[in-house]
């Protein structure tokens, strides 16, 4: 499999920087399953795609910090489905959704992780809410699905005392629409669709949200899919979603868009 990785990332090296993308490990999934399931999803929903693509990691361990990057330390693109977090799992699911080859995966890796494909890390889109600011294909549905919303002004980046969780960054001030976790209920459920992005909103200052995960409607009811940091998991599972998130702050909803879209 490294064999098959390496090779991808030699005819890639031409798009990223010197010393970027060289950690790349596709774990347990076959370079031919990722060929067929980009044939097999052209041209459908952006739900069925990430429904399917999103499967593929069940199971697959939880790690916390693999991104290779700090104000001082030389970004890297990273692709290991081996070693995800929330946020990493839905990069490669977003950017699998809109593959047709493995060439193609990588670079999509690039720009939905980076601000125009750019791999540095004050590129990098830190905060779920880049991703509707970024130039993804996905947009914010929270107002859509929630009988009741919440918007709050933010300013990301910026810590309670002043300081910044990342140096060099700069603040970003912005509203945040969020359903709060005890306002979640079926009428919420009956609006949200497969492969909707949910955010986990967060009280804490500079923060939008502190987890990730995706809406699925399971065979035994509605589930977040995530790679858990739950130390009875430790990996990517189906959470009961109302169970989930009825404890939390509350939801951020994105939706995800087709190409023309």
């Amino acid at each position: 499999m490294m064999m098959l990785i390496g090779a991808a990332l030699l005819t890639f090296s031409g798009v990223a920087a010197a010393d970027n993308g060289k950690n790349l490990d596709f774990y347990n999934i076959e370079e031919q399953q990722l060929v067929d399931m980009f044939a097999q999803h052209q041209g459908g929903t952006p739900g069925q795609s990430i429904k399917d693509f999103s499967r593929l990691f069940l199971e697959n361990p939880y790690i916390a910090n693999r991104l290779v990057g700090s104000s001082d330390t030389q970004e890297k693109l990273v692709v290991d489905f081996g070693e995800l977090d929330c946020f990493t799992y839905l990069d490669y699911v977003e950017s699998l959704r809109h593959s047709t080859s493995v060439h193609n995966f990588i670079e999509n890796v690039m720009y939905t992780r980076y601000v125009n494909g750019e791999v540095n890390y004050l590129t990098r889109k830190h905060f779920f809410s880049d991703w509707v600011h970024g130039g993804n294909k996905v947009s914010d549905v929270t107002h859509l699905v929630g009988n009741y919303v919440v918007t709050a002004p933010k300013i990301l980046n910026q810590k309670e005392d002043g300081g910044h969780y990342i140096p060099g960054l700069g603040v970003k001030s912005r509203d945040i629409s969020y359903i709060p976790g005890d306002r979640v209920d079926e009428d919420t459920l009956s609006l949200l669709e497969d492969g909707d992005y949910i955010g986990i909103y967060t009280n804490i200052a500079g923060l939008d949200v502190t987890h990730t995960g995706i809406f699925i409607r399971g065979e035994n009811g509605p589930v977040l899919r995530n790679a858990s940091s739950v130390s009875t998991n430790m990996k990517v599972v189906d959470s009961p979603f109302l169970e989930y998130v009825k404890s939390k702050p509350g939801i951020l909803v994105y939706r995800a868009t087709d190409d023309n879209g």
